[in-house]
């Protein structure tokens, strides 16, 4: 006689909790340049992977938020530039 143990309903929950955790920290990651550079692209990527952990439940909450505020903040910074530019980024005509 064999016994066969059934992980397979206890690894989901340890896989999404540390995807979860993982998409938190690679939202502050991403937030954190995207406050100087590349503000169109990793603004709403921080802000998409952000959500996405809260959502699925990460236990890293404040790492999350953080990188929340920060990708809402990048864009805050992208907006603000470009209209005290009149709309453009960069002049090459100098």
């Amino acid at each position: 006689m064999s016994t066969v143990t059934n992980r397979q309903s206890a690894t989901p929950e340890v896989d999404d909790a540390e995807s979860a955790d993982s998409l938190a920290v690679a939202s502050f990651l991403l937030g954190l340049p995207g406050l100087l550079l590349f503000n169109v692209i990793l603004g709403p990527l921080a802000i998409t992977l952000a959500t996405l952990a809260l959502v699925r439940g990460t236990r890293r909450r404040g790492r999350a938020t953080l990188g929340l505020a920060l990708g809402i903040a990048s864009l805050a910074i992208l907006a603000v530039t470009t209209a005290t530019s009149h709309g453009v980024l960069m002049d090459f005509s100098s």
